[in-house]
């Protein structure tokens, strides 16, 4: 399957396709890496991801269901507007049963509408955070069911979250 161009244009035929159990929402780049370094983790479910539609998500997700978002996102009122409608429009179509993501800034819209559609939220905190917590994680952390970290010392500063491991395994 190939990526969808940006909703709301290609959103039509591509939902026709069905719901999802799982939606992976994150940024390309690094966010995006660790996602899909967890990607073992949805075998066996049906998937859908949304980031936003940089060269390197539209290459990794090219064989992916997958929707991109208006970026960029900070501090930018009208793409967390559009990117907000964009939320609701889709997540009332896949209704996932859960949302994992990474961050950063176009997981916030996804993650509250989600969860008003009655999905699990869960939460990964970049491997960068090691004794602090990321803006999206404080925004999604109160409709998020589970916060994870990936160093003990973030667990230790930021008691709400788990700790399992690096999505790498370098720990």
């Amino acid at each position: 399957m190939t990526a969808v161009a940006t909703l709301p244009k290609a959103v039509v035929a591509e939902v026709a396709k069905g719901p999802v159990d799982v939606l992976l929402v994150c940024s390309p780049g690094g966010h995006l890496l660790q996602l899909l370094a967890l990607r073992r983790a949805w075998e066996g479910f049906s998937t859908a991801w949304v980031s936003l539609g940089r060269a390197d998500a539209r290459s990794l997700l090219a064989d992916d269901r997958a929707y991109f978002a208006y970026g960029p996102t900070n501090r930018n009122i009208p793409h967390f507007f559009r990117n907000l409608f964009m939320a609701v429009r889709l997540l009332r179509r896949l209704r996932p049963k859960v949302i994992v993501t990474t961050g950063a800034g176009v997981a916030v819209p996804f993650a509250w509408i989600g969860r008003m559609f009655g999905a699990r939220v869960v939460y990964i905190e970049s491997l960068s955070r090691v004794n602090d917590v990321s803006l999206s994680c404080r925004l999604i952390s109160p409709v998020a069911d589970r916060i994870y970290g990936q160093w003990p010392e973030f667990v230790r500063a930021y008691p709400h979250a788990r700790y399992a491991g690096s999505v790498f395994g370098t720990r």
